[in-house]
């Protein structure tokens, strides 16, 4: 049985559209009940608890839009919502690309609801942070569990209905001492399916291996990259290289690319919304049903994803990759990838194919530096070690690189078998859960440019 302090998400939005009287418009409803069981040196502090609604209102005259906001849920906060977006949009500009109201669709069937990941409260958030606090042994543990209830719906002047609940849950576990420290992060919709004194173990046990850490001369090494690692590369290339607007722009990797082979034949990455063991989504925010897109096959690239609007000016249609209405204007960008395993065992057996090289757990302070050729640049971080001989050997301090995502991915001598759900949500502002699925990989190309301090918070 759903929650039903959640499930009144659709019946909030029809009687905030029934407020609105000769325009077009169309709303959208965030419901959340959230908790943080935050942690630093291994005692938690600053539980959070969250229990929200947010209503956004885009009314629509002629050429001319406008969005209001608010969290007052009766008669009377509705009515304001309205009239406020009604003397926005009296004020507004034209826009000749506006994009009306979605009109009514089919939803593909997903799972992402669990009535145990529904029913976690404070107690039960705070047992399963001790509990990777307890397996941290002698060093400190930062980090956090979470788990929320949430519902998404939509409703327009079109006829659009729509409304899906989700549940999802994460553990990220940062053990740290004095020259030490090591990471580890598992998110899922059923929470069931994280073990806390895991995610708190792998962590701990990667930081030992930090002890001790030696510098590496700047150069372009073979590499071996974690699950973490590839995530979040993957997730700034995403930005422009994955990206409808983009494209369009010509400020994408992909323009003028389009049906070529640009990376090793090994690849294949889609965007995935409907995967089970991902964190499956029926629509985006603009109420387009998601669906599986292919960006990359066996190396060559099909294309990005697209929204309404970006998908409206190349003559396209949209891929379910609506935004919410504050971060539209950067377009399309997919928020479920999944990169396709290869037939390794394990890292190990991917540090045998690097041979000479060095191996990278997770990368952080990303940046991009040139979006048309997908150059990034940013640090690695709890736990690069150097690879001998084909076996992970020393540790080594944090490492500046500067990488071009497509040289990086140009030649993959292995990927693992094994794939992981890495979360890349901040839980900022309103909750919306995503991430994605990848396995490790072993590269030719990792351009080291300089060297940071050494492992430790």
């Amino acid at each position: 049985m759903r929650d039903e302090a959640v499930s009144r998400a659709l019946e909030i939005a029809e009687r905030a559209l029934g407020q609105v009287s000769g325009d077009e418009a169309e709303v959208y409803v965030g419901t959340e009940r959230s908790g943080f069981a935050r942690y630093a040196a291994s005692e938690i502090h600053q539980p959070t608890l969250v229990d929200d609604t947010s209503v956004q209102l885009r009314l629509i005259r002629g050429k001319r839009t406008a969005v209001a906001t608010t969290n007052r849920t009766d008669d009377a906060g509705l009515a304001d919502l309205a009239q406020r977006a009604a003397e926005m949009v009296a004020n507004a500009s034209e826009d000749p690309e506006l994009v009306p109201p979605a009109r009514p669709a089919e939803f593909p069937e997903v799972p992402g609801y669990d009535e145990a990941t529904a029913a976690l409260g404070p107690d039960d958030q705070a047992r399963l942070a001790a509990d990777a606090i307890g397996a941290a042994g002698d060093l400190e543990l930062y980090g956090y569990f979470t788990s929320a209830v949430c519902e998404a719906a939509l409703a327009s002047t079109a006829g659009l209905r729509a409304s899906q609940q989700t549940t999802d849950a994460t553990c990220l576990a940062l053990a740290a001492a004095d020259g030490a420290s090591g990471y580890a992060i598992r998110t899922a919709w059923r929470a069931a399916e994280i073990d806390p004194a895991g995610v708190a173990r792998e962590a701990a046990e990667k930081a030992e291996r930090t002890r001790g850490a030696v510098e590496l001369e700047p150069g372009r090494y073979s590499a071996v990259l974690e699950p973490y690692a590839l995530s979040e590369l993957l997730y700034y290339f995403s930005f422009d290289s994955l990206n409808g607007l983009a494209l369009l722009e010509e400020r994408s990797f992909f323009a003028e690319r389009i049906g070529e082979r640009a990376f090793d034949p090994k690849l294949t990455l889609a965007d995935d919304p409907l995967d089970e063991s991902g964190l499956p989504r029926q629509f985006d925010f603009e109420g387009t049903p998601k669906q599986h897109v292919t960006l990359i096959e066996d190396g060559v690239i099909r294309g990005p994803v697209w929204d309404r609007a970006t998908a409206l000016r190349a003559g396209r249609e949209s891929t379910g990759h609506g935004l919410p209405a504050a971060s539209r204007a950067f377009g399309a960008v997919p928020t479920n990838m999944a990169l396709a395993p290869g037939e390794a065992e394990s890292t190990d057996e991917l540090a045998e194919l690097v041979g000479d090289g060095i191996y990278i757990t997770r990368l952080h302070y990303l940046s991009v530096v040139n979006p048309r050729e997908a150059v990034v640049t940013g640090m690695t971080r709890d736990g690069t070690f150097r690879i001998r001989g084909g076996k992970v050997a020393e540790p080594l301090v944090n490492l500046r690189f500067t990488v071009g995502v497509p040289d990086v991915l140009a030649d993959v001598p292995g990927l693992t078998r094994d794939t992981r759900l890495v979360n890349q949500s901040d839980f900022y502002d309103e909750r919306w859960a995503y991430g994605h699925r990848v396995p490790a990989i072993a590269t030719a190309s990792f351009n080291v440019t300089g060297v940071g301090g050494g492992p430790g918070l």
